[in-house]
């Protein structure tokens, strides 16, 4: 039974243990060894640990009895209506204690990397559609030219990279943003996957962000829309913003030797959704190396990671991957790398006009009246200091700073040539030489 949520098919919920597509050691040994860590005894505590369906989580109990493992201790009757406890048996810790030994992953039973591959192609980032009223809506607090519009409607619809670049300070970050917020729809995300007997976990409440849905309870005889496979977490789709910091180890397998076991790079985290590579040029790394790390994924939808054991394994690449950068692309990259990133878009600095534009509003919404012997002084004496090199984010700043300075003076927000000197000279820093 699939169904549909926000417009993407839900994972279906497991009915059965063969449904889950694990090894049966495997699931059993997770169900011991949260019943170790998390001291559990019923069904209903289990199945919500495990994220299984009641009736699945008594085949697991059963199966662990069968072979000895875990033991009923009769009806629990404190807090669990008349359920049934359960424990472990001196087998049943021994087993596992040693299991933990081989792994600490405990909890939400993984998902099988063939079904998960199969979940990411129903929701693809690639099926997404977006219009240019969802996109204006989203960028409605930037003021951007039609033309860039344009250019970034089919660059996100079609699901491929983009690059931005520009001089700094004209919105490459918020666009980035803005782009994230049109998406508007929910995808599921995995718990954790498991590969070859390895358990690797996905979702991570810093990058997703879950979101509300109405679930019906699994364990209800009545047959309603709203059941999924609760190993999966309905979420937004996931943001990834990475800058300066990005190294090429981010996008490998975290392996914790401690506890052995692994969890998804930040692109696999990302899937479904945007991976934002702000500042290009900035990492320790050189900008062509990193795009030669994405060039495989970008152009076949697939990733490879390995394994501490050295196997490698595929996984998929279902992201829009933004890069961002203040440098001309040619600088750093060579043209086998930028014929490989499918969109490039230029974000300039508005004009003359745009600037006014952006002035005037900025100045309305924040309360500061406009001042025309303030405005020609700022156009005739200190833009020419520049070069009349115009960025988006100059009218904010100046504004903030004639507010603080008014606050500061304890006068009515306003505007003159004096205000626009005190408030331009925090802008930029002077050239000079500081004594030691």
């Amino acid at each position: 039974m699939n169904m549909h949520v926000s417009n993407v098919l839900a994972p279906p919920l497991p009915r059965s243990l063969e449904q889950l597509g694990l090894p049966q050691v495997m699931m059993r040994d997770i169900l011991l060894k949260t019943m170790f860590r998390m001291n559990l005894e019923n069904v209903t505590d289990l199945s919500a640990a495990l994220c299984l369906a009641n009736s699945v989580c008594q085949d697991l109990i059963d199966l662990a009895r069968g072979q000895k493992l875990v033991e009923a201790t009769g009806t629990l009757h404190a807090n669990s209506g008349s359920e049934m406890g359960y424990q472990l048996s001196d087998a049943g810790k021994a087993r596992a204690l040693d299991a933990l030994a081989q792994s600490e992953y405990y909890g939400a039973m993984p998902i099988p990397l063939t079904d998960y591959q199969q979940q990411v192609e129903r929701q693809s980032i690639r099926n997404i559609q977006i219009t240019r009223d969802q996109l204006t809506n989203a960028m409605g607090h930037l003021i951007l030219p039609d033309s860039l519009l344009d250019h970034l409607g089919p660059a996100v619809g079609s699901g491929r990279s983009i690059l931005m670049y520009g001089p700094p300070g004209n919105g490459k970050s918020s666009i980035s943003n803005g782009i994230r917020d049109a998406m508007g729809d929910k995808i599921f995300v995995p718990r954790a996957i498991e590969f070859s007997g390895q358990v690797i976990t996905v979702y991570d409440p810093i990058v997703h962000t879950a979101a509300e849905m109405q679930v019906d309870d699994p364990n209800s005889l009545r047959r309603t829309a709203n059941r999924f496979d609760l190993r999966y977490v309905y979420c937004e789709r996931p943001t990834v913003i990475t800058g300066g910091e990005l190294s090429l180890d981010m996008l490998d397998l975290v392996y914790n030797p401690t506890a052995r076991t692994y969890q998804a790079p930040l692109q696999l985290k990302s899937t479904g959704g945007i991976f934002i590579v702000d500042d290009l040029g900035r990492q320790a790394e050189p900008p062509q190396a990193l795009v030669n790390r994405w060039i495989v994924p970008l152009e076949e939808s697939k990733d490879i990671l390995a394994l501490q054991s050295g196997e490698k394994f595929e996984v998929p690449f279902d992201t829009l991957v933004i890069f961002s950068t203040n440098f001309h692309p040619n600088e750093i990259f060579d043209k086998a790398a930028l014929r490989r990133i499918f969109f490039k878009i230029k974000i300039d600095g508005p004009d003359q006009a745009g600037f006014l534009k952006i002035f005037a509003m900025v100045a309305k919404k924040k309360k500061v009246p406009l001042d025309e012997k303030a405005l020609l002084h700022l156009m005739k004496v200190k833009y020419p200091t520049i070069d009349n090199i115009y960025a988006n984010y100059q009218p904010n700043f100046l504004i903030d700073q004639i507010i603080a300075i008014c606050e500061f003076e304890g006068i009515p927000y306003q505007m003159s040539p004096e205000l626009i000197d005190r408030a331009w000279a925090n802008m930029f820093v002077k050239e000079e030489e500081i004594v030691h």
